[in-house]
């Protein structure tokens, strides 16, 4: 059996083994989930069917059967994904000794570093070709590879939803905000200047830009479109997720309570002291200014600020090891019923290498697990 650190180095379920932080968020709850749409921009309708066959429920129900207890994460902050769960050990070995065990006790042949560069359509199955020449014959192929090994389908013919980069921080060329590295704030919305992207939740200031929850929600959502502008254009921040509305009444009320004091004495709840004179400086307002001195000018750039504060996106940054990809084989290509291709009988495909992604918090294991058993149902 392969310890830590042999799985670290790309042994079987590797990924599964730092998933989650080494926890392994082996799913969710999905009760605080209205809509798939929400947390799979990608695959909605895919995942929908495999739930069908092997839902969330069905899922916790295995693993507990198979001795590993689960237990939902509580929600600790605004940017917490609720429903989160994680074996009850906090350990995601327990979960990769689970399936190691199990392929051991079915006596299914595991092959490692036993690289297949491509993959042919035969007469009577599959040849799988090896690295060196060899080939494996097959009467039914799964694939179950990551984005990165799209090209063992190359000459089969199957359409092919180019994979871009999910799940990432934004690099910003403001030095402001690196100057707030560190600095979370809880209740903020994102969005891309000129498109409908927009997300909700914690974000995080970093010394290359932002991150937390929102950002990677909101790149996951805007995965492809970032992708085709190389990872430039404008990010707006609206600092309360409030409306232009909520936030003049909100000023025009500090400014009435509070008429001699200084403006970056008295901030809105949910900012920092230092998040708070940034925004001020944003608004081209003196740190000093008192608030009857503020003015309708004054309050007019505040609120602009405060819902709608442009800044320029330079790149992205990579989330970790958990690197998640848009794009993959493509949902029409596809029967959704079996997950079998549509061109060649035989072959199906399950997890990663599908164009479905989803956002943290479990949702992309649970994909996984649930369209690997639909695959191995019509097998």
């Amino acid at each position: 059996m392969r310890g830590r650190d042999g799985l670290r180095g790309g042994g079987a379920l590797a990924k599964v083994a730092v998933t989650g932080g080494g926890r392994c968020n082996i799913s969710n709850t999905f009760e605080n989930v209205s809509s798939l749409s929400e947390v799979y921009p990608r695959g909605e309708k895919l995942v929908r069917q495999a739930f069908r066959v092997f839902s969330p429920e069905d899922a916790r129900s295995w693993w507990e059967a198979e001795g590993v207890r689960l237990v939902e994460e509580p929600v600790r902050s605004e940017g917490d994904t609720p429903g989160r769960l994680f074996p009850v050990s906090q350990d995601a070995m327990q979960v990769v000794r689970t399936l190691e065990n199990l392929i051991r006790k079915l006596g299914i042949e595991l092959k490692c570093h036993a690289k297949i560069e491509k993959i042919s359509r035969e007469a009577d199955g599959f040849s799988l070709t090896l690295a060196g020449g060899d080939a494996i014959l097959a009467d039914k192929v799964v694939v179950t590879t990551g984005g990165g090994a799209l090209n063992l389908l190359e000459g089969l013919g199957i359409d092919i939803i180019p994979p871009v980069p999910s799940l990432f921080t934004l690099k910003l060329s403001d030095s402001g905000i690196k100057e707030l590295t560190g600095t979370t704030i809880e209740n903020v919305t994102l969005s891309l200047a000129g498109t409908k992207f927009r997300s909700h939740g914690t974000l995080l200031l970093t010394d290359w830009g932002v991150s937390g929850p929102a950002t990677l929600r909101l790149s996951s959502y805007a995965a492809r479109h970032l992708a085709d502008t190389t990872y430039k254009g404008t990010l707006l921040i609206n600092w309360l997720s409030a409306t232009e509305a909520e936030i003049r009444d909100w000023l025009s009320s500090a400014a009435a309570t509070n008429p001699a004091k200084q403006v970056a004495s008295v901030h809105p709840e949910g900012l920092t002291a230092r998040a708070w004179e940034h925004i001020l400086s944003r608004a081209g307002l003196r740190e000093d200014i008192r608030w009857a001195e503020l003015g309708s000018k004054g309050l007019n750039r505040l609120v602009a600020v405060l819902t709608a504060d442009p800044y320029e996106i330079t790149g992205r940054a990579k989330f970790k090891e958990e690197f998640v990809t848009a794009g993959g084989v493509s949902m029409s290509a596809v029967n959704p019923s079996t997950l079998e291709s549509r061109r060649h009988p035989g072959l199906f495909f399950a997890g990663e290498v599908l164009d479905i992604d989803a956002l943290t918090g479990g949702f992309n294991l649970q994909a996984a697990w649930s369209t690997g058993y639909l695959v191995a149902q019509n097998i």
